[in-house]
């Protein structure tokens, strides 16, 4: 068995298990040669990006304000909601406000003359537009809630499905992040939906557009491009993928960025288990895709397409 002794002897004999300053500066090395590829400035100075930790403690502090009787602390009682809230929130928002400050620097030192005062002040003021959305927030998480409960059989109770579904997980990351992405803060958002991701197996892109009353079943595997646009009360089930048939390019053969590219859904559109459903085309009103469904092209609302109706669509084609 080692001992501290035998360490001491062994490195004495063999020298110094590891050479820390040789290691250190080939680091240094490496960081150099990127900062200078990047054309990254490399004067002194403090973090210049958002923080990924930052901003999960950012959200567990969020689905608390948001629902705080369930997602909140274990002891917390109704009486003392209010102060919870009050007191999480003034602390989130500060969180927040200094994760929004590092992004609108970071964003106008590489794009733009940089100017430290108006980006303070345009930091807070989306800070506190942020704020402003949080009851509307919770509004449409309730419907999707709602929309959970009544579309799974399985669910015995709203509070079962808030505290169990990783649908609703997912929602509650998402419509955080699309109202950040909204507000003109695209990196942030874009950590938050990967926060979901890595928690849930569900990878919305902030971008996209969601209705009221969405619910995703089982949830694994689902993707959901930055352009897609999705109605009121529209269920998936798991594995299902919202994403673009091909990529529009510049002249130098570069994706353009920002270009809708991914699927329109209306109302009370049923996507089951494995459809794959590309390109900017419409599901229409109440349609439904089975299972396994590969989907390029337009379906006209209360249509009903499973992999048989699909085969013979391309054998017409």
């Amino acid at each position: 068995m080692a001992t501290a002794s035998n360490y001491k002897t062994a490195s004495a004999s063999h020298g110094p298990l590891l050479d820390l300053e040789h290691v250190v500066g080939e680091l240094a090395a490496v960081r150099q040669e990127w900062r200078l590829s990047q054309q990254r400035s490399n004067e002194p100075g403090g973090r210049e990006l958002p923080s990924r930790d930052a901003l999960s403690d950012i959200l567990k502090g969020l689905k608390g304000v948001l629902f705080p009787m369930r997602l909140g602390p274990t002891d917390l009682r109704q009486e003392s909601e209010d102060f919870y809230v009050g007191h999480t929130l003034g602390v989130v928002l500060h969180a927040l406000h200094a994760q929004v400050r590092l992004e609108l620097h970071y964003t106008a030192r590489h794009r733009e003359a940089l100017d430290s005062e108006a980006l303070d002040a345009q930091a807070t003021t989306l800070t506190r537009d942020f704020a402003a959305a949080l009851p509307g927030i919770r509004r449409l998480l309730d419907s999707d809630v709602v929309a959970a409960f009544e579309g799974d059989p399985a669910a015995r109770s709203v509070d079962e499905v808030l505290l169990c579904y990783p649908g609703i997980l997912a929602m509650i990351y998402h419509r955080v992040a699309h109202r950040l992405y909204r507000f003109g803060v695209p990196l942030l958002a874009r950590i938050v939906a990967e926060l979901a991701h890595a928690e849930t197996g569900i990878d919305i892109h902030p971008g996209a557009r969601i209705g009221a009353g969405f619910f995703i079943d089982h949830g694994t595997g689902v993707v959901i491009g930055e352009t897609a646009v999705i109605g009121e009360r529209v269920r998936l089930y798991q594995a299902v993928t919202l994403g673009a048939k091909s990529f529009p390019v510049d002249a130098e053969g570069k994706p353009l960025k920002g270009q809708p590219r991914h699927p329109t859904l209306e109302d009370e559109v049923v996507i089951y288990a494995g459809a794959t459903v590309l390109g900017r085309i419409t599901v229409g009103r109440g349609a439904s895709i089975g299972g396994n469904v590969w989907l390029t092209h337009d379906v006209a609302p209360g249509t009903h397409i499973t992999q048989a109706s699909a085969r013979q669509d391309l054998k017409a084609a």
